[in-house]
């Protein structure tokens, strides 16, 4: 069976959903009168095409932006829905939304990640054929600036945190459930001593995350995902963004660049990794044990230092 139909099945059986999508087949259609209009005058648009330019990659955007939209919005609720405690808790429960909590929370992780990733696939078939027929590389170049654009799905923190939730659940003795068949290729690795998540779905793509601060060089702790993309520790990136523990990475300069893209502006909006903080500290006990005792410690001294420094500033001395 041919994708595009396998990505409308796919779609048509989400339709209560109102989950949003590509236009498959308008964008092949487009793709479609530009070859005819190429054959037409019998030349090769290698650069830019005046048909696609106009129409295909600005809507294609409009319609990746959407996608992303959706699922980091209702990623966000999922993982608020599984995080939440005391009386957050106690509010979902009287509004039933923890019926079946564990149950549920597999199905629309499961749903929500297979969404993700169909629509990736989807996104790198159509970019692949419009540079087969214009024999360029302008779509690898598209996909090149989506990236830098963080319109990217597959760079979103909460498809990680959606992952590393499944894999929490899984573990959990909550309730003795077989894992969905979607999750199978899911799991932490381990490659001398150094975890990473893989997952390979759909039998096309596969995603292979590593989880080594580029910074200290030892297992990401307490992790924070920054606007780029890049993971570390969330010291590291404090340190990183010459900011302190204590006024947190909110409280960074725009200015201040990721140590390895060095884009700017990238602090502000970072995402705390949650659920990939339960999964690597159940994981890595005896590590995690260790890098706890040494990370408190840091940060006793730094909050002492600054409400010191925030005395002597108060006194004037």
């Amino acid at each position: 069976m041919k994708f595009c139909k396998t990505y409308q099945e796919y779609m048509q059986n989400q339709q209560q959903q109102n989950l949003p999508r590509l236009g498959f087949k308008k964008l092949k259609k487009i793709m479609k009168t530009c070859r005819q209009d190429c054959h037409s005058q019998n030349t090769i648009h290698a650069i830019k095409c005046p048909v696609c330019d106009g129409m295909f990659f600005p809507s294609l955007f409009n319609e990746m932006s959407d996608v992303l939209g959706c699922f980091n919005q209702r990623a966000q609720k999922l993982l608020e829905l599984h995080l939440a405690s005391g009386f957050r808790k106690y509010l979902f429960w009287l509004k039933g939304k923890l019926h079946g909590e564990h149950t549920a929370l597999v199905q629309d992780g499961r749903d929500l990640v297979a969404y993700a990733l169909i629509n990736a696939i989807a996104i790198r078939k159509i970019l692949k054929k419009y540079d087969k027929i214009h024999y360029s590389k302008q779509g690898q170049l598209f996909k090149s600036q989506v990236q830098t654009m963080h319109k990217e799905i597959l760079q979103s923190p909460w498809l990680i945190e959606l992952m590393a939730l499944y894999l929490n659940l899984r573990e959990s003795n909550l309730n003795s459930m077989k894992a969905p068949a979607l999750f199978d290729g899911c799991s932490l690795t381990f490659h001398d001593g150094k975890p990473s998540l893989t997952c390979e779905l759909f039998g096309s793509i596969k995603i292979d995350i590593d989880f080594t601060c580029s910074i200290c060089l030892d297992t990401v702790f307490d992790p924070f995902s920054l606007t780029c993309g890049h993971i570390f520790c969330y010291s590291c990136a404090c340190s990183a963004a010459s900011a302190s523990i204590v006024d947190g990475l909110k409280a960074a300069d725009p200015k201040e660049k990721c140590p390895l893209c060095r884009e700017e502006g990238v602090y502000e909006d970072a995402v705390r990794l949650e659920e990939l903080n339960i999964l690597l500290a159940q994981s890595c006990h005896e590590y995690w044990k260790q890098r706890l005792q040494t990370e408190r410690a840091e940060r006793v001294k730094q909050a002492k230092e600054h409400w010191e420094l925030q005395c002597r500033s108060f006194m004037g001395v």
